[in-house]
């Protein structure tokens, strides 16, 4: 085996060569990066080092570097972030604004993917963070799995925008796209792990990665499968409600984001103070960036909660001043969080949140020039078909 000499004397990454002796007597080489870390004393690597060890401790850091957010070799990092929420809860404009593109937003078609890119440094590797963003609220919600695959799950992370001046529609948003979202994430993380049950490694709890040991709470939670950042927007709307209204709506989501193990953040795009702290928390989950420490859990302000930092004590029981908590039947805290919250906010008609399943025919999409021609199409469509009809019952009465 060869080692550079002066391996704890840089803060270069270096590569250890392990010798391997083929049987037609010439010698090929095996490379892995080893990470050295130099800000505590450097144990020196000896020559004697046994071969199989140094390649398990090398792969026990690399599974570690993948969990905490994608390997990338000392070259390029790959993440995946998928926006979903409110329909027109402005998804794409605190995107526009996280991603500092000065463009007019346009309404969302379906399903639409664009990237971000960050350096480090100069003539450094630059990290890259895709990003897909579904429309239509919680109508197109099947669409989940093409964004979620076994190829972006090692480093997926989920943003969910609620719109906080509609709070009648607040929990059927989060719960829909969240057990959607949900079951196409176990459903992916099973086969990878299938996967890796050949190659005995062990999954990361997502419980484990956010809260500590001790947390009190740590066993009533039903953590997301993958980080999760859920965003009230339009707080400049939401000030302007009755104490009431935002008590309600404030404490219910502290409950949802410390069920889920979720963060929560309330902002405005009116407000640069809000903003900076948004695109703080969007460059954590697209780069890996610190997300900063501030917390906020007074109603009356705008909510800062990273995930971890709340728990059930602090978040007290349900508000329900209107509501008999004791003739309500509920399965569990969550359903009976959700029959308060609805109680005070009635969720919407059937009729109002009647699905549109043809995007083409939302009017939210309209283009002139497109749905005339679209039209045209249609009456030479359905010209055809009579033609056709009357064509087989000639051929039928000849018969």
């Amino acid at each position: 085996m060869s080692i550079f000499p002066d391996l704890c004397n840089s803060a270069t990454d270096y590569v250890i060569k392990p010798r391997r002796y083929c049987d037609n007597g010439l010698s090929a080489y095996w490379e892995l990066p080893l990470f050295v870390n130099t800000v505590a004393p450097c144990k020196r690597v000896m020559a004697k080092t046994n071969t199989d060890c140094l390649w398990e401790l090398a792969a026990g850091e690399l599974r570690d570097r993948e969990r905490e957010g994608g390997y990338d070799g000392g070259g390029e990092t790959e993440r995946s972030v998928f926006l979903m929420g409110s329909k027109a809860g402005g998804k794409t404009t605190l995107l526009l604004r996280c991603l500092d593109r000065d463009e007019p937003p346009k309404p969302t078609l379906a399903l639409e993917y664009t990237f971000g890119r960050r350096a480090r440094g100069h003539s450094s590797p630059k990290d890259i963070v895709h990003l897909w963003e579904l429309g239509g609220g919680t109508s197109l919600s099947d669409l989940v799995q093409i964004p979620i695959s076994a190829v972006s799950i090692r480093s997926f992370s989920v943003i969910l925008v609620v719109d906080l001046s509609k709070p009648n529609s607040l929990w059927t948003t989060v719960e829909k796209l969240l057990q959607t979202a949900r079951a196409q994430l176990e459903k992916v993380f099973a086969q990878v792990h299938q996967k890796q049950k050949t190659k005995n490694e062990t999954a990361v709890s997502p419980a484990a990665r956010v809260l500590p040991k001790d947390h009190p709470d740590r066993e009533l939670i039903h953590p997301f499968p993958v980080p999760l950042l859920i965003i009230g927007s339009k707080y400049d709307l939401f000030q302007e409600m009755d104490s009431d209204t935002k008590r309600v709506v404030s404490k219910t989501l502290r409950f949802l984001s410390h069920f889920y193990a979720a963060s929560l953040l309330f902002t405005s795009i009116k407000s640069e103070s809000l903003m900076s702290r948004t695109k703080n928390f969007f460059s954590h989950h697209a780069f890996g960036l610190d997300r900063g420490k501030t917390v906020s859990c007074d109603s009356t302000k705008p909510l800062v909660i990273p995930a971890g930092s709340d728990s059930f004590s602090q978040i007290g029981t349900p508000p329900a001043a209107d509501v008999d908590v004791s003739s309500l039947h509920a399965k569990s805290p969550k359903d009976l969080w959700k029959k308060v919250y609805e109680g005070v906010f009635p969720p919407e008609s059937v009729e109002h949140q009647k699905e549109v399943k043809d995007p083409g025919r939302d009017l939210q999409y309209r283009e002139d020039s497109i749905d005339a021609t679209r039209a045209q199409k249609d009456q030479e469509l359905e010209q055809f078909k009579r033609n056709a009809a009357k064509s087989w019952r000639g051929v039928e009465l000849d018969a």
